[in-house]
């Protein structure tokens, strides 16, 4: 599976922030928006991702004035990206082995959608249960030989 599949799976909605907007914002955006990240661009291009992760070290380094904090004092700057011709299990891999729970999807300069573990998820076991559907109904329709008596 790929990761374009896995976007047509999930849908493309895409929820971006600039850096210079102030963390309670973004906070509002993304619980609003019930999305655990959110791509950060500037100039037209990403320079970072906010997720829960990120707004929660923040929230413990600023304390009660965590108000003040900005988005880019808080983001995960230079993410890793995923491509859209990207296998399923590079994906996990690259999840996994950078320790980051969600990446976007990147065509060259521009952001095609973010795909999270849950997402990735999902789309594994969706594909588990069609091979798991197909296994079955090819040993059910297994032909039967005569006996040659």
């Amino acid at each position: 599976m790929l990761v374009s599949e896995i976007l047509a799976i999930k849908g493309r909605a895409l929820y971006t922030v600039a850096p210079s907007r102030l963390l309670a914002e973004a906070v509002a955006i993304m619980s609003e928006q019930d999305v655990g990240s959110l791509v950060v661009f500037e100039q037209g291009r990403m320079v970072g991702m906010l997720t829960f992760r990120e707004v929660l070290k923040a929230l413990s380094a600023s304390g009660a004035d965590w108000g003040t904090v900005t988005v880019a004092s808080a983001m995960l700057r230079d993410p890793r990206s995923a491509g859209l011709g990207m296998e399923l299990d590079e994906l996990r891999r690259e999840m996994i082995d950078n320790h980051q729970r969600y990446l976007p999807v990147m065509d060259g300069t521009t952001l095609m959608g973010v795909i999270s573990f849950h997402d990735v998820a999902k789309a594994v076991l969706e594909e588990q249960s069609f091979e798991n559907k197909m296994l079955k109904n090819y040993i059910k329709n297994w032909p039967v030989e005569a006996d040659d008596e």
